[in-house]
């Protein structure tokens, strides 16, 4: 019995005996990777804020550490998960600071990534505020012209098409409003740029054929053939094609053979599995923000020009460097120049002005400083004073300003029964 008891008493001391934590194992993890860690934990779980706070001591205690590069891309992550406004904007912020800071880690890649996808999942439908939609396509385009070689490189690239088919399809709405208007000058300012800039577009032969009808009935037939024949070289497959086609011999210009990397683009354009439209996608559809980018291209190099470098509704009247699909005059002459989809788009000097040619070809006489034909000269296609468009290139989602002469008052402001018929004129 003695003994039984000295054996129990013996286990009894050694279980209440403390441990030597200075000679533990998991003393020799570096308190930097213990608060990283733990950090870390928390975002995964949801607690952005907790998480944020552990990093942020990282960073002021340990400014040597390993752990404080991570850590920085670990807050902006915390704001890119939690998502609102606000934290988007901190998210951008984040990134942005890392890119400058650690330039040369393979982790900048990712950061600027995350910066191009803050703006394009805070993209809205076409008809509204454009500006992150600008600000997805410039941060796309840094994206592939600093990491071209990087894995995120083709997402990048199919993200930057669907931006553009999101700008595009902005300007187009408001191009269709002025073609179905009548105001041709108005919608041929937005197409001609349109064209050029966005070959990708899903509607760009649509809008090559609005510009060949334009211009035809602007008895131009010399400039709508150049129209007609992009579509017929550029866009075989294309709806309008055997239209165009019968354009050209009606216009006694020679029929083009499409190009073969034409007819290869759209083949794979058609062949590209997509979501199919059904009711039920058109009906909720108009329950979401987000724009609908189910139609933009899946193949072929989308336009790595920022705008500011590129044919805008100023240059179509002042004339200047064009590039892409543009008609101009230079005397009797044309100028036109064609872009194949996926081809870079070359730069050609314009002499002359597109509006010029839609609205009065005749006339010699410059454009006013802010892009408008002189009143004493100017007339339109159908005889009427043609409108001035107030609305910038960077502000295409603002309706144009009507501009006429003050001895015909009904036309000093546009009707507002045609600014409510705005929705039915558009199919969309």
């Amino acid at each position: 019995m003695l003994v039984n008891a000295s054996v129990c008493s013996a286990q009894i001391l050694h279980k209440k005996k403390k441990v030597d934590k200075s000679t533990d194992s998991t003393n020799a993890v570096e308190p930097d990777k213990l608060l990283y860690d733990r950090a870390i934990e928390d975002v995964k779980h949801g607690k952005h804020e907790v998480g944020r706070l552990g990093l942020q001591t990282l960073i002021n205690t340990y400014p040597d550490s390993e752990y404080l590069a991570k850590a920085k891309l670990a807050i902006a992550d915390s704001y890119y998960k939690e998502g609102g406004t606000s934290s988007i904007t901190q998210a951008i912020a984040g990134y942005k600071d890392f890119i400058v800071f650690f330039p040369f880690m393979a982790e900048a890649a990712y950061a600027q990534m995350q910066v191009a996808m803050c703006n394009y999942n805070e993209m809205p439908k076409p008809d509204r505020d454009n500006t992150h939609a600008h600000a997805a396509e410039d941060e796309f385009q840094t994206f592939l012209s600093k990491y071209p070689k990087d894995p995120l490189a083709p997402e990048a690239q199919q993200h930057l098409r669907e931006v553009q088919e999101v700008l595009a399809e902005g300007q187009f709405r408001i191009a269709y409003y002025y073609y179905v208007k009548g105001d041709k000058r108005a919608s041929a300012g937005r197409l001609i740029p349109l064209v050029q800039r966005y070959p990708l577009y899903s509607k760009t032969d649509t809008g090559l054929w609005m510009l060949g009808d334009i211009f035809e009935k602007s008895e131009r037939k010399d400039v709508a053939s150049k129209y007609y024949e992009a579509i017929v070289k550029n866009y075989p497959l294309s709806k309008y094609d055997a239209d165009a086609k019968a354009k050209l011999v009606a216009l006694g210009v020679p029929v083009p053979q499409p190009d073969p990397k034409a007819v290869a683009w759209m083949t794979a354009e058609q062949n590209a599995p997509r979501p199919k439209e059904n009711l039920v996608h058109k009906s909720f559809g108009m329950l979401h923000s987000g724009p609908d980018v189910h139609m933009a291209a899946r193949n072929g190099a989308p336009t790595m020009e920022p705008e500011s470098e590129s044919l805008s509704a100023a240059d179509i009247l002042s004339g200047g460097n064009h590039s892409g699909i543009l008609a101009g005059t230079s005397g009797t002459s044309s100028i036109v120049t064609t872009v194949k989809p996926g081809d870079p788009t070359p730069a050609v000097g314009a002499t002359g002005s597109a509006e010029d040619v839609a609205t009065n070809p005749a006339t010699d006489a410059p454009p006013n400083a802010d892009g408008s034909t002189p009143a004493a000269t100017a007339t339109s296609t159908d005889g009427t004073a043609p409108e001035a468009e107030a609305a910038s290139s960077t502000d295409p989602a603002k309706p144009d300003a009507a501009a006429t002469p003050a001895a015909d008052p009904k036309n000093q402001k546009e009707s507002s029964s045609k600014k409510k018929g705005l929705k039915k004129l558009i199919p969309w």
